[in-house]
């Protein structure tokens, strides 16, 4: 009876011995937050969330891209209504959308030969235009069966007549998309799209508040934040998707720092460390 009063005793003291061992390994880190706007004056960044993370956002992102992947295009152009040769200029130029200035800069003169819709679009667009000489057919339909040979030749006049016109004259493509409205899956696309990558922004919200969250605090009036009790190690202080507004700066972090066991470590976060946007497409 006395042995296991006595072990009791033991192992209660060496919790109360190893209780602040442990405390003492924890840390603190305090950071403050501003942004500069194009006015030149530091604003704090008030009354803003961050997340102290174990894997950086954009890493995140990365694993939830794995699991929630976004809607492949050419697995999206495979199913569409459309003749082979539209399918494939889809792919070349990765692009679905048949409307607007960006699409029409895409043409050229065998695009437009080639692909039935662009050639439909294109004569349909132009026989119609009284103010300029387009090319006219030649042959009839009845001609088809009457002399075959004499049809097929006149077609293949017509259509070279056509591409001499359409390269001495590259802006008539201009209003052609105004005909492919019924064939156009853009807007279809820009909806799939759109919905995919809120599932994926939705996934990555998720595993960066669950999985990955260390810890999270509230910047106070001054741009100041408070995280304790930190066991050491390397982490990430981010806002997640959450950008700071000052004037017209719009700022997220997503910054690593290493933490070390029973000290204090100090962060300034700013415009120099902020997550940089992506560069434009050329």
């Amino acid at each position: 009876m006395k042995i296991g009063i006595w072990t009791s005793c033991l192992l209660f003291s060496a919790i109360l011995a190893v209780g602040p061992q442990a405390a003492a390994q924890n840390s603190t880190i305090e950071f403050v937050a501003k942004t500069t706007p194009s006015s030149g004056t530091d604003e704090p960044v008030r009354g803003l969330t961050f997340y102290l993370l174990r894997k950086s956002f954009d890493d995140i992102g990365k694993e939830a891209a794995v699991t929630f992947p976004l809607v492949a295009m050419d697995a999206f152009i495979d199913k569409l209504d459309v003749s082979k040769e539209l399918k494939a200029w889809m792919k070349k130029n990765h692009w679905v959308n048949l409307a607007g200035e960006d699409f029409i800069k895409k043409l050229n003169a065998d695009d437009v030969m080639n692909v039935p819709e662009f050639y439909k679009a294109y004569v349909d667009r132009m026989s119609g235009d009284q103010t300029v000489p387009f090319p006219v057919p030649k042959y009839t339909p009845a001609e088809k069966k009457k002399n075959p040979a004499k049809y097929d030749e006149q077609v293949k006049q017509y259509h070279a007549a056509i591409r001499a016109f359409l390269v001495l004259n590259p802006t008539s493509t201009d209003g052609i998309d105004l005909a492919l409205e019924d064939v156009n899956p853009g807007h279809k696309w820009d909806t799939i799209e759109a919905n995919s990558t809120a599932e994926l922004h939705r996934h990555t919200i998720e595993l960066a508040e669950s999985k990955y969250l260390a810890a999270r605090t509230e910047t106070d009036l001054e741009g100041h934040g408070y995280l304790h009790g930190i066991a050491p190690g390397t982490y990430w202080l981010s806002t997640l998707d959450i950008a700071a507004q000052a004037g017209d700066a719009r700022k997220k972090w997503d910054v690593r720092i290493t933490v070390p066991a029973g000290k204090t470590t100090y962060v300034a976060l700013s415009n120099i460390n902020a997550v940089q946007p992506p560069h434009a497409m050329p």
